[in-house]
């Protein structure tokens, strides 16, 4: 999940400036302003001295023009030379650092998003051992990975406003941590109480590597940019899924469920020393106001030094002579920005608010949730079906969700180009339908990989059928996924993040609860019948993108939340 959307004033002129003793001093700034800068006065008086003109502050935007030193003459003989101007490359606006840059940053989030998604498919292969030691049924453990989901729903709403004030990284950094060390807890627990409560917090601290992936794109990327990198984030998923069981499967099967946590304590580790080296600050408004700070402890020293003024335009004519003024920087994001504890509960009640009162983001988080729950109701419906019908171990029955990472792996490539062509053919509809285009198509995909899985599933045909059947299924639910994300993000724009937050728990909290269900279903049902009940849902669910496609613009005027794109 992205950071959440405020209401905010309309953006005042790009510079004010603080009084030095009333009303009349103060420069360039709007009527509605005034009152806000006579109070600034009573605080920047402390730190103005007597003996110079009073601090002038100014608006700072990643497109301002810093201005030269007035002079870079000594105040009086034997002055130390002024300070150098710090180093500014690391405040460089996201959307222009270059290609290389925000190609590491992608395949950091993307490694992170996948060893994430293979924490919540690991644990289903450990369920039989843990259930003997344990003392407990099958239903008992698997509520592992319910409780799992529901810390990957849940923490984002509320991490998503520290992210918007603090930046991406640190929250990155201290939910990472928190992910190892609840790993570590998972792996040595004597007691399945203690397991739930890791679990708990290892999707708490794991939420953010994937729900928040989506904000970090929207950082670095323009809206007609973020295809590759949002197909590259979806790829990562749904092998992150698939390779979880597999190695988990194999574990369980030479070693003991601990290593299934051991291993990804490890792992996982790793991947925070990585965090820590290569991922730097990609949210806009945080790093503009560092470079604020760093900008203002510069002047502060020069005049320390004894030097002071800087040659500022008072004016948007570049002709005109500069004047020199004592000036000091500031965000004007960080004075419009709402109290932590507001963003806080709008971004908890928001989601919802969407969820309940907009039909495209209704239908879309019924879609993508019913997708996730059959992407998670394979953890136990494979090894069921493969251990019953074939006879396989529990490490081979698990090595049938190769296909699904084959599947993630191959589509990702389809994903990214299908949609370049389209473009310089000039085939893809105007507006936001066009993400909706490739997947009116290619989501059927996800249905009938469920009847074909469920009909072939029998022992007299060979056990690579049904394991393409799962991956065919695994594109329908790439294309669902990914439509998802990027048609919401189009539509709502400034309330993108609580639409997503939306569908994204939805998702994670009707995904977890599938896994309980899925052996009863499918030994009531049959192995055909439970596969067919999904598949015919699923076709159902398949007409959203085409109503959406022929009518989104009809349904997005009657809404208040998305029809500013259409005045736009």
């Amino acid at each position: 999940m992205a950071t959440p959307e405020l209401e905010l004033p309309p953006s005042s002129s790009f510079t004010t400036a603080a009084p030095s003793g009333n009303a009349a001093d103060i420069r360039n700034a709007t009527p509605r302003d005034a009152e806000k800068e006579l109070d600034l006065d009573r605080t920047l008086r402390e730190t103005t001295s007597t003996d110079h003109q009073a601090i002038i502050w100014h608006y700072l935007t990643f497109d301002t023009e810093l201005p030269a030193p007035s002079s870079i003459e000594p105040p009086h003989p034997g002055a130390p030379p002024p300070p150098e101007c710090p180093s500014l490359k690391e405040y460089q606006n996201p959307f222009d650092w270059s290609p290389k840059h925000k190609t590491i940053i992608v395949w950091i989030s993307c490694i992170a998003t996948a060893l994430t998604a293979f924490t919540g498919g690991s644990y289903a292969p450990a369920v039989g051992q843990m259930t003997a030691e344990f003392d407990i049924t099958d239903t008992q453990c698997l509520t592992g990975i319910t409780i799992f989901t529901f810390g990957f729903a849940i923490a984002p709403m509320a991490l998503a406003p520290f992210s918007e004030i603090n930046g991406r990284r640190p929250v990155f950094l201290s939910c990472g941590i928190l992910f190892c060390l609840c790993q570590l807890c998972c792996a040595e627990t004597q007691i399945f109480a203690g397991m739930l409560v890791a679990r708990f917090f290892t999707g708490v601290g794991g939420s953010v590597f994937s729900t928040m992936v989506g904000g970090v794109v929207s950082d670095i990327y323009h809206a007609q940019d973020r295809n590759t990198p949002m197909a590259m984030f979806s790829g990562a998923v749904l092998f992150g899924t698939g390779l979880g069981p597999i190695a988990g499967g194999w574990m369980v099967e030479h070693l003991t469920w601990r290593w299934v946590f051991w291993l990804q304590t490890i792992v996982d580790a790793v991947l925070m020393v990585v965090v820590c080296v290569c991922f730097k600050e990609t949210r806009g408004n945080v790093l503009l106001s560092r470079k604020a700070k760093a900008l203002n402890a510069w002047y502060e020293a020069r005049e320390a030094a004894g030097y002071y003024n800087f040659d500022m335009s008072c004016t948007s004519d570049e002709s005109k002579p500069r004047t020199p003024q004592r000036i000091r920087w500031r965000v004007k994001a960080d004075e419009e920005r709402a109290t932590l504890r507001t963003m806080i509960a709008i971004s908890l009640f928001r989601p919802f608010h969407l969820l309940f009162t907009e039909p495209v983001v209704f239908f879309f988080s019924l879609w993508v949730s019913f997708s996730w729950a059959i992407l998670y109701l394979t953890l136990g419906a494979i090894p069921l079906i493969f251990e019953t019908n074939h006879g396989f171990s529990i490490g081979e029955a698990n090595s049938i969700f190769a296909f699904m990472c084959a599947a993630g792996v191959l589509f990702t490539p389809v994903c990214i180009y299908q949609e370049k062509l389209a473009r310089r053919s000039g085939k893809l509809p105007d507006g936001p339908e066009e993400r909706l285009y490739f997947a009116c198509f290619q989501s059927i995909f996800m249905p009938i990989g469920m009847f074909m899985f469920g009909w072939t599933s029998f022992s007299s045909i060979h056990w690579v059928v049904p394991g393409l059947a799962i991956g065919i299924a695994t594109i329908g639910i790439f294309s669902i996924y990914l439509a998802t994300f990027n048609y919401l993000a189009d539509v709502y724009h400034r309330y993108a993040s609580s639409a997503l937050a939306a569908q994204s728990f939805c998702r994670n909290v009707i995904g977890g609860c599938f896994p309980l269900a899925t052996v009863p279903m499918y030994r009531q049902l049959s192995f055909g019948g439970a596969s067919s009940l999904l598949g015919g849902i699923g076709i159902v669910l398949t007409l959203v993108p085409w109503v959406l496609a022929f009518y989104g613009p009809q349904i997005r005027a009657r809404s208040k939340f998305a029809n500013e794109l259409l005045k736009n």
